[in-house]
């Protein structure tokens, strides 16, 4: 198999003056120290080291070669900036680290060669196909289950791991649904540490869960989920809010768009933990989940080895881009 061609960048665009963006991010380092690892960044870094893994090589951000190679696939990971940083003629296998929606680029497959767009999940994939049909493949990333690892029992000191990744309207769900939890586990007289999305580094988070017990999941709906998953990769059950309901990003929710039922877990089954699906659900749920957790009924991790590890991910990965492959070289024997 030849070389795979990948290609992921984020944005990093002057601001006031020409090239002030090289200062910017000399400041910034500075400032905050080492900038934190996103979601989509996560993506691009894991599948590689699952390539690595399975001795697949590969090539990053090769512009010039790709140009002079328009016959081969380009597996641009993302971000969508890099779709109109050169003329592209290659086939393209688009994402998972995309736009939010559709319609963010109606015409994608008519303006640019693309053959596949990767999405993180089903639901996700179910919301995509009316606009891109079956160009639109699920494809999830594998989690490092050699850096996500069980702690031992005696480094476990905190019972409950709060995780806060409500995006929207968090005043009203801090009323709503955080606060009455906090109440309820600190009747229940349980240690909790409280974690919040985009306000930690992973290096933070993978600290708590060694030292935690289990770990409770806010989140309105995920495409993947890559922290919960690590989280599973640890041993660490999960009491997970999953409402279901509609896709409610608002800045297409409902105008735009309305899809339902989507997932706060999508990748998911009864050795991960335990779900609840509102505030008045919670109390049962957290009684359920405790006694279970106590008795020792939950196996996250074999979830996550059977499922999602950075092997069998990129495996699947290279098979879309064969199959990719294999229908370009049919069309053009018939062409021929």
């Amino acid at each position: 198999m030849m070389p795979l061609n990948i290609f992921y960048e984020e944005p990093n665009e002057d601001r006031w003056l020409p090239f002030d963006r090289y200062p910017r991010q000399v400041i910034r380092r500075l400032v905050r120290g080492k900038p934190r690892v996103g979601g989509q960044k996560r993506v691009f870094l894991n599948l590689c080291a699952g390539l690595d893994r399975l001795g697949v090589s590969y090539k990053v951000n090769d512009y010039k070669y790709i140009q002079k190679h328009p016959e081969e696939i380009a597996c641009i990971i993302g971000k969508p900036y890099v779709l109109d940083k050169i003329s592209w003629k290659n086939p393209i296998i688009f994402g998972p680290s995309a736009f939010s929606h559709p319609y963010d680029d109606l015409n994608l497959l008519q303006r640019l060669p693309v053959k596949k767009v990767l999405v993180p999940g089903e639901w996700m994939k179910k919301m995509w196909e009316p606009y891109y049909g079956y160009s639109v493949v699920a494809w999830p990333v594998g989690i490092d289950t050699d850096a996500w690892v069980p702690a031992s029992l005696e480094a476990k000191d905190i019972d409950i791991l709060l995780y806060d990744k409500i995006l929207w309207e968090h005043d009203i769900y801090e009323n709503e649904l955080i606060t009455p939890i906090k109440n309820l586990l600190e009747q229940k007289q349980l240690k909790v540490a409280n974690i919040r999305y985009g306000f930690y580094k992973e290096q933070e988070f993978h600290s708590l869960l060694n030292r935690s017990k289990a770990m409770i999941f806010l989140c309105k709906h995920e495409t993947q989920g890559i922290a919960y998953q690590q989280t599973l990769s640890c041993g660490v059950p999960i009491l997970a809010w999953d409402k279901s309901g509609f896709w409610d990003d608002p800045s297409f929710f409902p105008e735009r768009v309305q899809f339902a039922p989507v997932s706060s877990v999508p990748y998911w089954d009864e050795r991960c933990g335990v779900k609840f699906m509102d505030i008045h659900e919670f109390p049962t749920k957290l009684e359920e989940f405790l006694d279970q957790l106590n008795r020792q009924v939950f196996y996250p991790r074999d979830y996550i080895l059977e499922n999602l590890t950075l092997e069998a991910s990129a495996q699947w990965y290279i098979d879309i881009v064969k199959k990719v492959q294999s229908d370009i070289d049919s069309l053009t024997k018939n062409i021929t």
